[in-house]
């Protein structure tokens, strides 16, 4: 597959590793910096989805994106988890949940961009009792984010793979590549983050981390069992 992930923000949070080690597959390892997990809020936009030669089709191949995600690790190799990953598309989320093995969901969302800035808001379909919305508008500063090896940085974005787990418990790795994330710091005014409630928490109330990517051109294989 190939894409493009625009308007991306990254928006990172310190929290106990004991309050994610219960929702990841026991197959999988959870990573932590310096004793501490991490979870992440990740709006942008999906642009030009489409598998290898093929052209994109413009109502099906772009629509923005919601993930909340963690870092594990399984056979030593550093990855991603999901805990959900909204789309507003249906067909998409459909494709994702089949073939991918990823917790896609349908949320009603718009990803809008005036000048610098980007003006995001999400709302879950079919909650079932556990809204999970996200409303924020969000922008670059001048400050660059560099990621060397074994930096916070490099911890966080650094990964070429994602984990999953199918209704059996089964975990798969799906790989990705790119080139490196050209990210900037980042500032934003959030006024509504349900996202981890249907996780069981709220996101703790100190400011995140918050860096930005304006666009990075992405290929993704289709994910192989992971013994």
């Amino acid at each position: 597959m190939r894409m493009v992930w625009e308007d991306l923000l990254f928006e990172h949070w310190r929290v106990p590793p004991e309050l994610l080690r219960p929702l990841i597959p026991a197959g999988l390892e959870l990573e932590t910096f310096d004793g501490t997990a991490w979870i992440a809020i990740v709006p942008f936009r999906m642009t030009g989805v489409r598998p290898r030669a093929t052209p994109p089709l413009p109502w099906l191949s772009d629509f923005p994106e919601l993930n909340v995600r963690t870092y594990v690790s399984a056979g030593g190799k550093a990855g991603v988890w999901f805990f959900s990953l909204d789309a507003d598309q249906p067909v998409a989320v459909a494709t994702a949940r089949r073939f991918f093995h990823l917790n896609y969901r349908w949320a009603e969302m718009s990803c809008e961009r005036a000048g610098e800035a980007v003006a995001y808001r999400s709302r879950r379909r079919r909650a079932a009792g556990k809204p999970a919305e996200y409303r924020a508008n969000y922008w670059p500063l001048d400050a660059t984010v560099p990621t060397p090896r074994g930096s916070l940085g490099d911890f966080l974005v650094n990964r070429y793979c994602l984990y999953a787990a199918d209704r059996e418990g089964r975990t798969y790795r799906g790989e990705v590549d790119h080139a490196p994330w050209p990210l900037h710091e980042a500032a934003a005014e959030v006024t509504l983050d349900t996202m981890t409630r249907p996780l069981g928490f709220d996101l703790p109330e100190q400011e995140p981390l918050r860096w930005f990517a304006r666009r990075l051109e992405v290929v993704a294989w289709l994910p192989e069992r992971v013994e």
